[in-house]
């Protein structure tokens, strides 16, 4: 009886699981998503500038403050590998960094790292 009460529970979990993931073809021109924390120090799906280039563009090179920041999606496309890339704006209207309107990302790595999450 254990064992037929512990496999309903698995099953139960598992489905659970999966339906928390997000679909990266789901996500359309329009929708909000948040920018998370990165798994390392820098954000590695999402396609930021180095701070070299946002300091000559007069921008300031504060990686903190994005934590939490809304984007819009502008524009979705898939690469010749398959993959899907957004564009994405802040939701604000303000530029990313004081310097950069539109940000590119890799959908699907970075909704599975945590990068970006739906809203």
């Amino acid at each position: 009886m254990r064992i037929i009460i512990m496999a309903i529970l698995l099953v139960v979990a598992t489905v659970n699981v999966t339906a928390q993931n997000v679909d990266p073809s789901q996500v359309t021109v329009g929708d909000v998503l948040v920018i998370g924390h990165p798994d390392a120090r820098i954000y590695k799906h999402i396609d930021f500038p180095r701070a070299n280039f946002i300091i000559k563009k007069g921008g300031i090179a504060d990686f903190k403050g994005l934590v939490g920041s809304q984007v819009l999606v502008t524009a979705v496309k898939e690469n010749k590998k398959g993959t899907l890339i957004v564009k994405i704006k802040k939701a604000n209207g303000k530029k990313f960094f004081n310097s950069h309107a539109v940000i590119r990302a890799d959908l699907k790595n970075a909704l599975e790292s945590g990068e970006l999450s739906m809203r």
